[in-house]
């Protein structure tokens, strides 16, 4: 009894203490793990949402927000402005550095890692800001949390989906809004298939997207080009036969399960999937099942679907469900950058004038291998 008693009485020496009670009323979390990736930069980038929910009954001002690595080295700080500006309520598409008592919001996250730095295996969060409805001397806090350990997958690596030169990667990775921030409620979970899509137009040789009447589809330089299969893989869905838009504004009512319009997945294997989106009713040339060979012809660029001009939506992503997925990054093996744009406001105005787009050449293009295309690049593939 005695050695029973020594022994307990050990026990409860040893016993930590337990860390005093606060009022946490913001809770962070990451459900999505990040995948480090190279972009056409050179640099190493992860990219993905941090959840916010402002667990009080009044407003929230968001004011810092840092990203840590697993051994608690600091990797980025957003201040105000940034938060303001990467911040969105849970369903809107706009950016605000407040949430609503009992809100919840997503902070996209982008963070870019010098060429030679490993990606962290481990990331960390800390969130400050100001509660209008917290509890006295908790009216200002710092908050931990967000723990998450990047996902351990190896990026695909795949071949052009187009053949030519004069290429914009409108809307891609990994700041350019329309996709990285398309969170859409899906079947009970919230899905980012889009995270990492880029909308290819291409430019005429005198720089333009369009020449002619906006309203025609033969006036866009891309329109019917043949699009490539990226990979030997297997035709995983098909939809054709939904009619092209008339380009210059989006079509209204359209259903959600026809906002690709026709469009082609691939099985790339491994758990990924390509997506073809906006091809020309009738161009499809493969069906469900069938095998196809990097490089062959699967269809044409068009105009179907919820577009506003002929282009080709291409993404990777974890399901075969162009809505109920998440977007995955990948690396073309090889393309040339020969420009860079000035961003997404004025490739708008060149796409909604049919003026040149003002881009910086790169002389002499730029061969790079094994990246995902960044946003605003003129590119060549071979």
């Amino acid at each position: 009894m005695q050695i029973a008693l020594a022994l307990l009485a050990t026990v409860c020496l040893a016993a930590p203490e337990r860390a005093p009670e606060r009022i946490t009323p913001m809770l962070l979390s990451v459900r999505e793990a990040p995948v480090a990736f190279r972009g056409s930069d050179g640099a190493t980038h992860l990219v993905y949402e941090l959840w916010l929910t402002n667990f009080s009954s009044g407003e929230a001002a968001v004011e810092m927000v840092e990203v840590l690595d697993g051994e608690g080295d600091s990797l980025a700080i957003l201040d105000p402005a940034a938060v303001a500006q990467r911040l969105q309520p849970a369903g809107q598409r706009a950016s605000s550095g407040t949430m609503a008592g009992g809100a919840t919001a997503l902070l996209f996250l982008h963070l870019v890692l010098p060429p030679a730095a490993p990606a962290p295996a481990r990331l960390l969060h800390r969130v400050g800001g100001r509660f209008a409805a917290a509890p006295p001397g908790h009216e200002r806090i710092v908050a931990a949390g967000g723990a998450v350990e990047v996902a351990a997958r190896e990026v695909v690596v795949v071949g052009p989906p187009l053949r030519g030169a004069g290429y914009v990667a409108a809307d891609s990775c990994c700041d350019a809004t329309r996709h990285t921030r398309a969170a859409l409620p899906v079947n009970g979970q919230v899905r980012l298939a889009q995270r990492f899509a880029v909308d290819w137009e291409q430019l005429d040789g005198d720089r333009r997207i369009y020449a002619g009447p906006r309203e025609s589809l033969a006036s866009y330089t891309i329109f019917g080009r043949e699009v490539l299969a990226v990979a030997d893989a297997s035709v995983a869905g098909v939809v054709d036969g939904l009619p092209e838009q008339i380009p210059g504004t989006f079509p209204a009512g359209l259903p959600i399960d026809q906002a690709d319009g026709n469009s082609v997945v691939l099985d790339l294997g491994g758990g990924a999937y390509a997506l073809y989106a906006h091809l020309q009713p009738g161009s499809i040339g493969v069906k469900p099942g069938e095998r196809v060979r990097r490089g062959q012809a699967i269809g044409r660029v068009g105009n179907s679907g919820n577009s506003i001009a002929p282009h080709l939506h291409f993404h990777v992503m974890d399901s075969p469900s162009p809505l109920d997925a998440n977007g995955l990054p990948y690396a073309i093996d090889a393309f040339w950058v020969t420009g860079r744009g000035a961003g997404t406001a004025p490739f708008d105005e060149a796409e909604e004038k049919g003026t040149p787009l003002a881009f910086a050449p790169v002389v002499p293009p730029l061969r790079v291998t094994d990246a995902l295309p960044l946003d605003q690049l003129v590119v060549r593939f071979d």
